[in-house]
């Protein structure tokens, strides 16, 4: 009991520490804001563009014609694509720093051999990482929430929590890789760039797959992370998904955890 006391208490003060340093980071809320602003952008431009929902609402209607999409359903699904895309960009940035600053600033070998283990600080510096992410999205899922308030017929609330759930597992996916990336390197930019480089590989390796016959194919292609994201944007709950997404997540903490030992050991 006592030990695990002393675990948790390690993960949360590494937690504490590296969401303090984004929350002081000028970068960080440049990162923030950019992605504000652009998710911003295509929030009015999905609903109120020349070709947007609410225009081709508004003609079929003129038209005499039922409206041939469910407005809410569509709008979330539209979004939600743009974040998930949007965020594979954001992502590397936020992920970029999480090992190679230590590697620059040269506490990288403090945390290497002091007592507390690899996995409370693999972990507890995703928790931070992932809860400022989460952070970020809180105005633009304010912004869902108005725009859909008169919505009719009414979105299901189990599909919009689905959504923005697949939408956290991505990030948390994307972070726990790039925080393996990060440890990797000294340099903030090339960290960013490769974890950038892997995701977009993972999002696209579907493609692939639909390339290679059999068993192969499908086995490449369970691999992506759009494929699997997609269907929590469309309210479909896959166990399938989930585990992917969770696989990634404890991987990227492996890789981390064996990336630090791996010092540890030559400092020894």
């Amino acid at each position: 009991m006592n030990r695990a006391r002393i675990l948790l208490t390690n993960i949360l003060a590494i937690y504490r520490r590296e969401l303090q340093s984004y929350f002081f980071s000028p970068l960080a809320y440049l990162i923030a804001a950019v992605f504000w602003l652009i998710g911003g952008f295509f929030l009015v431009a999905i609903l109120f563009s020349q070709g947007g929902l609410i225009a081709q609402v508004a003609t079929a209607e003129s038209m005499g014609a039922v409206p041939p999409i469910d407005l809410p359903y569509q709008f979330l699904q539209y979004y939600l694509d743009v974040l998930g895309a949007l965020s594979l960009f954001v992502l590397p940035m936020l992920s970029m720093g999480l090992y190679a600053d230590e590697r620059k600033q040269g506490t990288l070998e403090l945390l290497a051999t002091s007592p507390v283990t690899n996995w409370a600080v693999a972990l507890g510096k995703l928790l931070g990482v992932v809860t400022f992410y989460i952070t970020m999205l809180l105005p633009l899922l304010l912004s869902e929430a108005i725009a859909l308030s008169a919505s009719e017929p009414p979105l299901d609330p189990a599909i919009m929590l689905m959504g923005h759930a697949g939408l956290v597992l991505l990030a948390t996916s994307v972070l726990s890789l790039g925080m393996f990336v990060s440890s990797l390197t000294a340099s903030t930019v090339l960290a960013a760039i490769l974890t950038f480089g892997l995701v977009l590989l993972l999002w696209v390796i579907d493609a692939i797959g639909n390339g290679l016959p059999g068993a192969w194919g499908d086995a490449v292609g369970y691999l992506s992370l759009l494929t699997h994201y997609t269907d929590f944007v469309q309210g479909v709950f896959d166990s399938s998904g989930l585990i992917l997404f969770l696989s990634y997540i404890v991987l990227g903490l492996f890789l981390t955890a064996q990336s630090i030992e791996t010092l540890r050991f030559q400092r020894n």
